[in-house]
């Protein structure tokens, strides 16, 4: 196995190169590059499972390299090292699909932590593509992939490439529609979590049906995450009693509500794309709220004709941020979905503009009162997570988890604003005394003090001059010392005083701290 680092530096280089346990992890050979150009030139040569790389180059930066990796060496691991504590690189970092993100000055913990959950991912990814490397395999694979990227393609363009009448027997014809079929967390979750299998299943489920009634074809559409398309080229007169019946077979098969939408005639195919924005404004108007028992949409919802605005509320919300008190915000949150409740009525496009406007406003609370943390961008996912397997949006269980988040917003508002009169460090250092005699991570500290684990063992360091481990063995053999002078007492029943189970681990650590066994230290004290 071979690893890669990329760093302008030389003395960071060196530096993770001396850190790093690499015989430990199987690996066998480390190159270093100086930029993104080098590094790529190094990459295509000896494809390195593991790459470090920092994010501020010369010539090619680490958002550049990381991105050129994605594209072209994915199987690579990449770890982030860089100097600057910032989220858009972080951002940037996890867009790429970076395995982690290190803080200089380097914590020879995190960074061989950090190493050795890479090597183990890449392992296992490799040992995946091993198996997965039968052509035959990868011929069945492709094929959809192929399609997929050939229809979304067609649906995005003007012009229809004739290779497509052969290959996927797509019909030429005067007039065309096209439907959308939501493919959403629930149905992922149907299959373990598996979205390629997912797409695979529900996908030979409508062509199945389409291929009997010979009026249509259905495929995967890149462009938008969650979405299959059905391009109907006859039986336009039955387009809703079609979808019904592929609705029907989905919900047997999966056990899981799928979505759809049929979108206007259109009379040639460089108008797809119009008959597609139509199905998606008609499944954007539906109501979430509904019990139906099939879910689908053939024309657009037009009772709610304005969107409600979450910031024409945001002055009475900034009052209630300030006051810190979740009851006020209550009364905010009732108010706003008064209406929703008494009509019974929620568009999804409401929805979406409703979590949008929140994960804005949570952007600049964040900001405003120097939190840090970051919201997600993916507002279609946070919100999937609340249909049912019927379709059904569960309003309260939605409105539950916003006001959890926003207690523990406030929360942390509150714990900050404690913290410019206190040194968190020294918290820490107080929580270890009191919980010597278990072991106590560094992701358990991260989360009871709302700090990055990189920052703690960054600031840790700095001020005791030890990692956080370190620190908890000499407090624990501190207490032995102590303990030792009680002839009564055992050295396991000590040992386990101090949070070891095994004795004879805590005799050779003893000896390895004190210079002395635990026996030899209470004789020269009683």
């Amino acid at each position: 196995m071979r690893a890669l680092i990329v760093d302008d530096e030389q003395h960071v280089r060196e530096g993770i190169k001396l850190l790093g346990q690499w015989d430990e992890q199987g690996i066998e050979e480390i190159f270093e590059a100086e930029n993104g150009e080098e590094a790529i030139d190094l990459i295509q040569q000896y494809k390195p499972a593991i790459i470090f790389t920092d994010m501020k180059m010369p010539k090619m930066d680490g958002i550049q390299l990381l991105e050129w990796i994605k594209n072209n060496q994915p199987s690579s691991k990449t770890i982030v090292v860089t100097g600057y504590d910032d989220y858009h690189y972080m951002r940037k970092a996890i867009h790429f699909g970076s395995a982690d993100y290190i803080l200089k000055p380097i914590d020879p913990e995190i960074l061989n932590h950090t190493l050795e959950s890479a090597v183990a991912d890449w392992k296992k990814e490799e040992a995946s593509r091993k198996k997965d490397k039968s052509s035959h395999q990868l011929m069945n694979e492709m094929k959809p992939v192929y399609r997929d990227r050939k229809l979304t393609h067609l649906l995005n363009s003007q012009e229809v490439n004739k290779s497509l009448y052969e290959e996927f027997s797509f019909h030429v014809a005067q007039n065309y529609e096209v439907a959308i079929v939501r493919v959403n967390g629930k149905t992922i979750e149907a299959f373990q979590g598996d979205r390629d299998l997912a797409y695979f299943t529900v996908l030979n489920v409508i062509n199945e049906i389409l291929s009997e009634k010979q009026c249509g074809i259905g495929f995967r559409y890149l462009s938008n995450k969650g979405e299959i398309v059905i391009i109907f080229w006859d039986k336009f007169d039955q387009g809703d009693e079609i979808l019904r019946c592929i609705y029907d077979a989905l919900k047997r098969s999966i056990k899981v509500s799928c979505p759809m939408a049929l979108g206007k005639l259109v009379h040639q195919s460089s108008k797809l794309i119009d008959s597609y924005k139509h199905a998606k404004q008609v499944l954007l108007s539906r109501n979430v709220l509904d019990q139906k028992e099939q879910r689908v949409y053939i024309k657009e919802n037009e009772e709610q004709a304005s969107l409600t605005n979450l910031m024409d509320y945001s002055s009475s919300i900034e009052r209630v941020v300030q006051a810190g008190e979740m009851r006020a915000f209550d009364e905010v949150i009732e108010q706003i979905l008064k209406e929703f409740k008494e009509t019974g009525f929620l568009s999804l496009k409401q929805l979406l503009h409703f979590e949008k406007e929140y994960q804005v406003m949570s952007h600049r609370w964040l900001k405003k009162y120097h939190v840090p943390y970051s919201v997600t961008d993916q507002i279609e996912k946070q919100i999937d997570f609340f249909f049912d397997k019927n379709g059904a949006f569960q309003l309260d269980q939605y409105i539950d988890r916003k006001k959890r988040e926003i207690s523990l917003f406030l929360k942390i508002v509150k714990r900050h604003s404690l913290q410019k009169n206190k040194n968190v460090i020294y918290e820490i250092e107080q929580y270890l005394q009191a919980n010597f005699d278990r072991d106590v991570k560094l992701q358990e500290i991260a989360e009871r003090f709302y700090l990055s684990r990189e920052y703690i063992s960054r600031k840790f360091k700095q001020e005791f001059d030890e990692n956080i481990s370190d620190y908890l063995v000499k407090i624990r053999m501190n207490k032995a010392k102590s303990l030792l002078k009680n002839s009564q007492l055992k050295i396991y029943e000590i040992a386990n005083m101090i949070g070891y189970q095994d004795d004879k681990y805590f005799r050779k650590v003893f000896k390895k701290i004190e210079g002395i066994t635990p026996n030899e230290y209470r004789a020269s004290h009683i």
